[in-house]
C-alpha cells in the first residue's frame, strides 16, 4: 500500500485586471457641460447680485432710520373775521315792526239789565290817526326832509305820487305799487321813441319823470335801471340803496347817458340776441319785489341769427321760471305806448300772474 503525500504548492497569482480605457466625451456632451456650466454661473451670479443689493438696501435703511429728521409740529392760527352788519339790516328791521298789526278796539255798550229799548251800537270810527306813529316813519320822513326829497309832481295828467315811510305805496305814472326793491326798465328802441312822439309824451318827458322819481325814493329804497333796445345797459350791476350819493350818480346817469335815438352802442353796452328776456334775466338777478316796464309791447329776438317777435309761450315760460327764483313773486308793472290790442291782451295776462297793472301812457 502506498501512500501519496501532497506537498503545499504555492497558489496561482491572479490575473491582472484588465485597465479601463477613459472614453473621449463627443462634441455633444462637451456642448451640454458647457451649458450647464454657464447656467450654473448665471445663477450663482444672480444669488450674489441679489445678496449685495439686499445688504445695500439694509444700509441704507438703517443710515435713513438715524439721519432722520425730528417731528415737528406747528399749530396754523386762523383768523375768523365777521363782516359788518349794513344798515339795511336795521332799516329791515324797522320795517317789520312798522308792518305789525296795530291793536283793533272793538268796544260795544252792553246792558246788562233788561230795558224796554236797545241802545244802538257806537259807531266804528277809524283809530289809526289816534295811534302814536311808528317810529320808522318818523325817522325816515327827517332824513328825506334833509336830503331834500320831496313829493313827486303830476306827470302826464295821472300824476305820479311820491315815496315816503318805508317806501311802500310808491306810485309811478300813475301805476301805485308797494315794494322797497325797485328796477325800471325803459326801452328806448326806434319803435318806442317813434310811437312816444305820436303819444305826445317824448322820451325826454319819461326822462324828467325818472328824475323826479329818484328824488322822491326813501333812503329805505333800493332801485336800479336798465335802459335796453335789442342790447342793453345797466345803471348797476346790482341794486343800489337810495342813499343822496346813489341818487346823485343815478340822476348823472339818466342825463347823461339817456338814450334817445333809437339806436344803442358804446361803453357798457350789452350784446344781447335774446332781447327782452335778457333784459329781464338780468333785473331778476337783482332780486326786486317790482319792476316797472316802459316799453310799445313789441319785442323781438334773434336766437338764430333772423330778427322775429318773441313767442308769448316763450316769455311766460321765461318770467315763470324767474319768479320761482325769487322769495316771493315780484308784480311787473307795464307802462305801455300806442300797444296794439293783441299785444295788451297777451301782456296782461302775463301780468296778472304776478298781480301787476297796465297802463297805457296817452297825451291828455
Amino acid at each position: 500500500m502506498s501512500i501519496t503525500v501532497k506537498l503545499d504548492q504555492p497558489a496561482p497569482a491572479p490575473a491582472p485586471k484588465p485597465k479601463k480605457v477613459k472614453r473621449q466625451p463627443s462634441g455633444e456632451d462637451r456642448v451640454k457641460s458647457g451649458r450647464k456650466a454657464m447656467i450654473t454661473s448665471v445663477i450663482v451670479g444672480s444669488i450674489v447680485v441679489h445678496l449685495i443689493g439686499l445688504a445695500i438696501f439694509g444700509l441704507w435703511t438703517v443710515a435713513e432710520y438715524f439721519t432722520r429728521p425730528e417731528a415737528r409740529f406747528e399749530v396754523q392760527k386762523k383768523v375768523v373775521k365777521i363782516p359788518p352788519k349794513p344798515p339795511e339790516h336795521k332799516m329791515n328791521v324797522a320795517k317789520h315792526e312798522a308792518m305789525a298789526p296795530k291793536p283793533v278796539f272793538n268796544d260795544k255798550l252792553v246792558s246788562t239789565r233788561p230795558s224796554d229799548f236797545a241802545l244802538p251800537e257806537l259807531p266804528q270810527v277809524n283809530l289809526d290817526q289816534m295811534l302814536p306813529l311808528d317810529p320808522s316813519e318818523l325817522i325816515s320822513d327827517q332824513v328825506n326832509g334833509l336830503v331834500g326829497s320831496a313829493a313827486l309832481g303830476s306827470g302826464l295828467g295821472s300824476g305820479m305820487g311820491g315815496g315816503g315811510g318805508t317806501g311802500s305805496g310808491m306810485s309811478f305814472f300813475g301805476v301805485k305799487a308797494d315794494g322797497d326793491r325797485i328796477v325800471l326798465l325803459f326801452d328806448v328802441s326806434s319803435s318806442v321813441v317813434n310811437k312816444a312822439e305820436k303819444a305826445g309824451v317824448p322820451l325826454e318827458r319819461i326822462q324828467e319823470e325818472t328824475l323826479k322819481m329818484i328824488a322822491g325814493l326813501p333812503i329805505s329804497a333800493q332801485f336800479s335801471m336798465i335802459q335796453f333796445t335789442q342790447n342793453y345797459k345797466p345803471f348797476s350791476a346790482e341794486l343800489l340803496a337810495a342813499t343822496p350819493g346813489n341818487k346823485e350818480l343815478a340822476q348823472e346817469w339818466v342825463k347823461d347817458e339817456w338814450v334817445t335815438s333809437g339806436s344803442m352802442s358804446g361803453r357798457g353796452v350789452v350784446s344781447n340776441p335774446r332781447g327782452l328776456i335778457a333784459v329781464l334775466e338780468k333785473a331778476f338777478e337783482m332780486r326786486p319785489n317790482v319792476i316797472f316796464l316802459i316799453s310799445d309791447a313789441s319785442f323781438q329776438w334773434r336766437p338764430e341769427g333772423g330778427i322775429k317777435n318773441i313767442p308769448y309761450t316763450d316769455l311766460r315760460r321765461a318770467i315763470d321760471k324767474m319768479q320761482e327764483a325769487l322769495p316771493h313773486e315780484a308784480p311787473i308793472h307795464f307802462i305801455g305806448f300806442a300797444p296794439d290790442s293783441e299785444d295788451v291782451k297777451e301782456w296782461k295776462r302775463i301780468l296778472r300772474r304776478s298781480d301787476g297793472e297796465f297802463r297805457e301812457l296817452k297825451e291828455k
